[in-house]
């Protein structure tokens, strides 16, 4: 029997325990990657970005299966992007990363920078490969982290120097619902950080009146962010993935996909159709 490409064998190396239904989202992210590494390979030298690369690796609660991680999987593909670049801020878990490329993935160019994704963009950008008259750079950046912890202006900032894609993980049921005590206060930048906005307060008042829905708030607001740089995301054009709760089949998170071009928003549909029949998005 043909072994499914997410799996990984245990290795005694360190696995992030993720909540329930994340082999939705690692399918999901594996089939875009295939997709984007094969169909541009004779157009573009291809980048790769890992804001929360990881240990490589991610174990679901309760299970006791082995799920190579979205930077395992990029290097899984059968058309190798040229050239990787690996974000982690934990040190043992970027350890155990550049063992297991070492061990499995070492033919491939790749670099892994320690440290806040945030605070290395300059470095992260440093490593971008430049366009050149020759060859034009194309880069897919995966956004996964495990709340609202990446920054807009971070985005905005890789999008500005190189010709890039985003799929972002918006953790809005996980964190937003469940903090937005906390961060409406004056104190606390988070939202502000992640929607690259200070008057985003007065808004959500505003907003709240007509629906209550925090997540549904932030996500308007950060769709709109990544459009006003020049992103096309429509839902109707760029749906959205789901990811629910395998227990109470509660929404956990979804992937968001933005890209400027048509053959971008083309892959990211075809992703979602062989990952599975759920390809819409809705709030509770």
């Amino acid at each position: 029997m043909k072994k499914d490409i997410l799996f990984w064998e245990e290795d005694g190396l360190p696995v992030v325990v993720k909540r329930s239904r994340a082999e939705d989202k690692y399918r999901t992210l594996f089939n875009y990657m295939e997709l984007f590494s094969t169909g541009m390979k004779n157009k573009y030298k291809r980048v790769y970005i890992d804001l929360y690369a990881g240990s490589g690796c991610a174990r679901i609660e309760g299970d006791e299966k082995i799920f190579k991680g979205s930077a395992l999987l990029s290097m899984s593909v059968k058309q190798p992007f040229d050239k990787y670049i690996f974000c982690e801020e934990n040190r043992e878990c970027a350890t155990a990363l550049r063992k297991r490329i070492q061990d499995n993935f070492s033919p491939l160019n790749t670099i892994i920078i320690e440290g806040d994704c945030n605070n290395s963009i300059d470095t992260i950008i440093e490593n971008i490969s430049k366009s050149s008259i020759s060859q034009n750079v194309l880069t897919l950046c995966v956004v996964d982290p495990d709340s609202l912890d990446v920054h807009y202006d971070s985005l905005k900032k890789l999008a500005n120097v190189t010709r890039i894609d985003f799929i972002v993980l918006l953790a809005l049921m996980m964190d937003a619902n469940r903090n937005e005590s906390n961060y409406i206060r004056p104190d606390n930048v988070k939202v502000e950080s992640f929607l690259g906005k200070k008057d985003w307060r007065p808004r959500w008042m505003e907003y709240k009146e007509r629906d209550n829905s925090f997540p549904r708030y932030l996500t308007s607001e950060f769709e709109n962010q990544m459009m006003s740089i020049g992103y096309r995301f429509f839902p109707e054009v760029t749906p959205k993935k789901e990811i629910r709760s395998k227990e109470k089949n509660l929404p956990l998170y979804h992937l968001a996909f933005f890209s400027k071009s048509e053959k971008g928003i083309e892959f990211w549909k075809k992703g979602l159709k062989y990952s599975s029949d759920q390809t819409t998005f809705e709030f509770t």
